[in-house]
């Protein structure tokens, strides 16, 4: 079996824009920005062997304020620049109630199912409640990328707490003896 590195998508590969302290994401394709150090980072955890899968919710297909062209355009410009294996969406809103919205852990399964993953032995980084909660549901050790969000934390496992992708990656590439947990709670 093979393990991977699931990764949230606006505020883990792309910048996400915060409005009021909640993060969004970019509108259009003109707004797409890959974060600083985001190709590095996952360059490293590729030669080391994870499967890099987004799993992303964008809920404004749904909700009829972004389109679904816009979306596509925006994962196959990540897919072209970024050594990413797929994009997996949930379009969904919270009164759908389907099974892929993140912190139900739908996309990861059927990422599993499709790479043959074990997910004991794999990653969920991410910068939202969603992200860990799915991550933990999953049975994945998860990273959360605090940017101190106005938002609550949620109660999903955190396994370590950081500042962007490059220490997550860092972290996740330590071997395990050594790695430890960092169990501080963002505030």
């Amino acid at each position: 079996m093979r393990h991977a590195v699931f990764l949230d998508r606006d505020g883990v590969i792309n910048r996400a824009f915060v409005r009021e302290g909640k993060p969004y994401p970019p509108a259009n394709l003109s707004e797409l920005e890959i974060l600083p150090g985001v190709a590095e980072a996952l360059t490293r955890l590729r030669v080391a062997g994870y499967l890099l899968i987004v799993v992303t919710n964008q809920p404004d297909v749904a909700r009829g304020t972004t389109p679904r062209p816009t979306v596509d355009a925006i994962h196959a410009a990540l897919l072209t620049r970024l050594p990413l294996d797929t994009v997996l969406t949930c379009f969904h809103d919270d009164a759908d109630r389907c099974d892929c919205r993140k912190p139900r852990p739908g996309l990861l399964y059927e990422a599993r199912d499709s790479f043959d993953i074990e997910l004991s032995r794999s990653f969920m980084v991410g910068d939202r409640w969603r992200d860990i909660e799915a991550g933990a549901n999953a049975g994945c050790r998860t990273v959360f990328i605090d940017y101190h969000y106005d938002e609550p934390h949620g109660s999903g496992r955190l396994d370590f707490v950081c500042a962007s992708l490059d220490e997550a990656a860092t972290w996740i590439l330590t071997p395990t003896e050594a790695r430890g947990t960092n169990v501080n709670r963002p505030a």
